[in-house]
């Protein structure tokens, strides 16, 4: 599972072949047994998540949002 990047503590990876069929592009985000996941696309939505609080999440589909646009 590569890393995409880490910031804050945070890593941001994928899995190169994830689900049958494949699922759409897609980013995890791993912290300190916490995990999130959102569909990455035209619009950034939360997939999943278990153990981050809501600002947290609103923190990292930013963060999210401000790499996709590089």
């Amino acid at each position: 599972m590569p890393t995409v990047f880490r910031q804050d503590g945070f890593r941001f990876f994928f899995y190169s072949n994830e689900g049958t069929p494949l699922e759409p592009v897609h980013i995890h985000v791993l912290k300190a047994g916490a995990e999130a996941k959102f569909w990455v696309g035209s619009e950034f939505v939360l997939e999943r998540s278990d153990g981050f609080d809501a600002r947290t999440l609103r923190k990292l589909a930013d963060m999210v949002k401000l790499v996709s646009d590089e």
